[in-house]
């Protein structure tokens, strides 16, 4: 049996004991959910989950700019990828000596579910990979009755400041927020993560989401939002819950759901 990653590149089930580098924190996380821990020979310095497992696998340097000479010297057999989170010039070059490059890119939140039948059926993980499917299923189904069941607003996500950075509705963030009845501002944007007029936004969103990352928004940023646009309704909201695919969606789902809740709550 094959699987297909983002670029449709088959790939088939490993027979040999794999040697795992991830360069993607997302999937870090979920190669462990998977039993996998123990094949991670290498990552990058963002792979911070779960801390106590990934404090072992010695890092290669970030997402983009990672130590080439260092991941050779590992011999992998397996580099994991990302569109949005790697360089493709990079991972073009590991081609020369990596056997297996696995691209990955969800877009939508139910792409997940194929991620992880990917993962697991490539390193024979299957039974694994339904376990995480159906607490996917078990979220989304919770999270869509909530949804349904409150108006949809319109929101401002804020991963920047100076300049105000945002999200365009066709990322992985804006369909997550999506998900749970927020849809994002701008409406149309040629770039994913858009410069905006903060002010002209704010002023149309019913509520203004300060992202803890990239940029570490914290209470003060509320403040200093609050007074510098009056009657804007912001709040912090955390960045890696919704911005993180993998395992780390089944968490999200449940977050953006109590969130959700506690802000349709006026009291």
């Amino acid at each position: 049996m094959q699987w297909s990653d983002a670029l449709g590149k088959p790939h088939g089930r490993y027979s040999g004991s794999p040697r795992i580098v991830s360069l993607v924190p997302s999937l870090t996380e979920l190669l462990v959910a998977l039993d996998l821990a123990k094949a991670l020979v290498g990552r990058t310095g963002f792979c911070i989950h779960p801390r106590q497992v990934v404090r072992r696998i010695p890092k290669l340097g970030g997402t983009k700019g990672f130590n080439v000479d260092k991941l050779r010297a590992l011999k992998p057999t397996h580099v994991l990828v990302n569109i949005d989170e790697n360089r493709r010039e990079e991972v073009e070059a590991l081609a020369d000596f990596v056997p297996h490059l696995i691209v990955t890119h969800p877009l939508t939140v139910g792409d997940n579910l194929d991620l992880y039948r990917l993962l697991g059926g490539v390193f024979a993980r299957e039974q694994r990979a339904e376990v995480l499917c159906d607490a996917f299923d078990r979220e989304w189904a919770a999270l869509n009755v909530l949804a349904a069941g409150l108006p949809r607003q319109q929101v401002l996500y804020l991963i920047w400041r100076e300049p105000w950075l945002s999200v365009a509705r066709d990322t992985y963030i804006s369909r997550m927020l999506a998900a749970a009845g927020w849809d994002t501002l701008p409406h149309e944007s040629p770039v994913r993560y858009p410069e905006i007029d903060l002010p002209a936004l704010a002023g149309d969103a019913e509520i203004v989401f300060l992202s803890s990352e990239p940029y570490p928004f914290r209470e003060q940023h509320v403040r200093e939002l609050t007074k510098q646009l009056p009657g804007t309704r912001s709040s912090l909201i955390d960045g890696e819950m919704v911005s993180w695919y993998g395992s780390r969606a089944i968490h999200g789902l449940k977050y953006l759901r109590e969130l959700r809740t506690r802000l349709a709550d006026p009291s």
